[in-house]
């Protein structure tokens, strides 16, 4: 993976966490930065789907497809 290097500052504090995970597991301090992002990014993901889906169940065309694939899928299954 290609990398970019950057600068920035975040809170002592955050910077000292870091810091103790990173010996205490003997990782980069840069690995445990990269897996909070990648997990922060994975809920915001998550969150975007779940707004989505709030947004179509309130959407009466989206549940009336919903409902008619719904009803489709039902169909197949009793032919099997």
């Amino acid at each position: 993976m290609k990398t970019i290097v950057y600068t920035s500052s975040i809170p002592t504090e955050l910077m000292e966490m870091i810091e103790r995970y990173a010996s205490k597991f003997k990782v980069p301090k840069t690995r445990i930065i990269e897996q909070a992002l990648r997990v922060y990014f994975e809920k915001l993901k998550k969150a975007e789907y779940s707004a989505s889906f709030r947004k179509a169940a309130n959407d009466d065309e989206m549940v009336s497809m919903a409902e008619q694939g719904f009803e489709d899928y039902l169909k197949i299954l009793g032919e099997k």
